[in-house]
């Protein structure tokens, strides 16, 4: 018999070190002589990136750690290479190669001359035994001040091959060798904005020639490319506003293989994703908004495959008759898994996070709401669920709306043991894909554009005030939660409307001007961003100032608590510190908890289980309900 007691009360066996022991998992899948390698994420290792192998070996042990910060978001990280393991180590962002006989690790790049002031990412396959890669070089004080080019190495020697634009993925090798394609972009474009797909010839002494380009352009986004043959290659590009699987020859012809409104690719944050690859007989693995499907060339038509699993990370590699990738779904976190192309059965290739039991985890609800102008807004609801416990009579739950990041970025209808963590407890949870959010095509993407701070914050708004006109949420206990461009719309919600009446704001940005080049606050890959998102400068400075949360600091709607790490380069703590500078006497309740070695979000346990109990007892103290077995957070005023 279930037991009465105010939502956000209940008991769960569900604990802040469950959702961390889950924050890790795999990443940068790939098929090795037939086995299924991947990196791997170890919150319980200070979030080290190790790398694995299928069958449970550990290929990259302790202390390598398989990151880089090209882009601070880093890429592609390892590449086997006959018995080389070639990988970017966190520490110095040096590459190293680790022979897979003897297990002796060497370095392969120089020692920068400040510390991690040269980088490396999205290794490849080069000539000769050589590998290729888009090197970044710090020159200057700044955090704008980069170059990038594209190089080749083998052992110690590094040589230039191109550098066709300021932002460049590495180049791939066609299969006879005589030509290289790589995708390049020059600000204020963001990759998802505009790339071209640039062809040199590699030439006998393994020197580039000058580079031409076959596509893409000006509102054409292409996110991945790959060789199918010495004179052909496939593209996912968007040139008809969807992100759709392309053909195209050396000549630059362009032939869309299976014309759909549908997003089949995605914005390309990493260097190196995989949102295609190819099976054969015309037949090509694809991710149709994050889920497997199968794209058929003759047919023009493209199915899904293995429905449960409802997000598929851009990783794919055809293997054994199937393809293998990284996915979740309602009730599972990302694990590494192979679907069966006939059969659509899935077979588990690595073992993930026990989970608690399913009566204690919330199922996603795919819910389209109806926006103030009638657009529609797509959501993933997830209700309190706990079997113990009921509420009491008459009273509604407390509901958390989360906020992606991105804001080129989306949600998805997985588990989510964040999410757990509070509706097992009483609190519910609605995921927003306010407009902006990828998956939904190019034109709901750029409802955003010029509109940052304005559209995110009444989608959600729209969906919260829903929630409550359905007897779904309690009006009085409506909070809005997100990290980096989702701090950022949980702030500006916080500061220019009265619907929430708490916020958690995780590594933001408060001050948009000073989030540009040339306010020097943000790094190189973002730092036009805001072009596109609010506005050029300076035309626009008097928009900046007016949606930027710290503008309005004094205008908070409720309390608000603060989760920032020190080392962020993306969000630097900066804007968060005067933020909260700002309301010291101010008689507004808040708290700030920074996080030592912690960069853009966070991936150490002990950071993840204090992040997720502060904001539980935060929540608790707000709303008015016990948070037993939670240390209590200490509010300033």
């Amino acid at each position: 018999m279930r037991r009465t007691s105010p939502y956000g009360s209940w008991s769960s066996p569900i604990s802040a070190a469950d959702a961390a022991a889950a924050g890790g998992g795999a990443q940068w899948l790939d098929v090795v002589d037939g086995e299924v390698w991947w990196a791997e994420a170890r919150p319980a290792e200070g979030g080290r990136l190790a790398l694995v192998r299928a069958d449970g070996t550990e290929m990259l042990p302790p202390p390598w750690n398989a990151r880089n910060r090209v882009h601070e978001y880093g890429g592609r990280p390892w590449l086997v290479v006959g018995r080389s393991l070639y990988f970017t180590h966190w520490d110095d962002q040096r590459v190293y190669v680790r022979d897979l006989d003897t297990g002796d690790v060497s370095p392969v790049t120089p020692e920068p001359p400040s510390p991690q002031g040269v980088r490396f990412a999205d290794l490849r396959r080069g000539t000769g035994g050589e590998v290729w890669a888009v090197r970044e070089t710090s020159t200057g004080p700044r955090p704008t001040d980069v170059r990038r080019d594209l190089v080749a190495f083998a052992y110690s020697e590094i040589r230039v091959l191109a550098a066709s634009h300021h932002f460049l993925t590495a180049p791939q090798l066609s299969p006879d060798g005589r030509h290289a394609a790589w995708l390049g972009w020059e600000h204020p474009s963001m990759p998802w904005d505009a790339t071209e797909l640039c062809v040199a010839e590699v030439r006998l002494d393994g020197t580039f020639g000058p580079h031409r380009v076959l596509a893409g352009g000006d509102g054409v986004s292409i996110c991945q490319v790959t060789w199918e043959s010495p004179t052909t290659l496939l593209m996912m590009a968007d040139p008809g506003g969807w992100w759709n699987l392309h053909r195209v020859t050396l000549e630059g012809t362009s032939t869309n293989l299976a014309p759909v409104a549908k997003e089949l690719g995605g914005a390309m944050w990493k260097l190196g994703p995989r949102w295609f690859t190819p099976l054969g007989e015309g037949k090509h693995a694809v991710l149709d908004s994050g889920r497997l499907a199968v794209l058929d060339e003759g047919t023009g038509t493209v199915t899904d495959l293995a429905p449960e699993l409802t997000e598929w990370a851009p990783a794919l590699a055809a293997y054994d008759g199937g393809v293998a990738g990284i996915a979740s779904g309602p009730d599972r976190e990302h694990t590494v898994v192979r679907v069966d192309l006939t059969s659509g059965a899935v077979t588990s290739l690595a073992e993930g996070p026990e989970l608690p039991p399913p009566a204690y985890l919330p199922t996603p609800e795919e819910r389209v709401f109806t926006g103030p102008d009638g657009e529609r807004i797509p959501a993933y609801l997830y209700p309190p669920a706990n079997p113990e416990f009921t509420g009491p009579d008459g009273e509604l739950p407390p509901y958390l709306v989360h906020v992606h990041g991105g804001p080129t970025g989306r949600s998805y209808p997985v588990l989510d043991l964040d999410f757990a963590y509070f509706t097992s407890r009483g609190i519910g949870v609605v995921a927003v894909n306010y407009g902006g959010s990828t998956g939904y095509g190019r034109e709901y993407r750029e409802r955003l554009r010029e509109q940052w701070g304005v559209v995110d914050v009444r989608d959600c708004v729209a969906v919260a005030q829903a929630l409550v006109a359905e007897g779904i949420a309690d009006p009085a206990r409506l909070a809005i939660r997100g990290g980096s461009a989702g701090g950022f719309t949980s702030a500006a919600a916080m500061t220019t409307d009265r619907t929430f009446a708490a916020g958690t704001i995780k590594y933001p940005i408060l001050d948009l001007a000073g989030w540009t080049a040339e306010g020097g606050e943000t790094h190189d890959f973002e730092s036009r961003y805001l072009d596109g998102l609010v506005g050029p400068l300076p035309e626009t400075v008097r928009r900046y100032r007016e949606r930027s949360p710290l503008t309005h600091a004094g205008d908070l709607a409720g309390p608000v608590l603060f989760l920032q790490g020190l080392d962020d380069q993306i969000c630097p703590p900066g804007q968060a510190d005067r933020f909260v500078k700002s309301l010291r006497g101010k008689g507004i309740p808040y708290a700030y908890l920074t996080f030592e070695g912690e960069q853009h979000g966070f991936r150490r346990a002990e950071t993840i289980i204090a992040a997720l109990e502060a904001e539980l007892s935060f929540y608790g103290q707000v709303f008015g309900f016990g948070t037993p077995g939670v240390p209590k957070l200490d509010l300033s005023r």
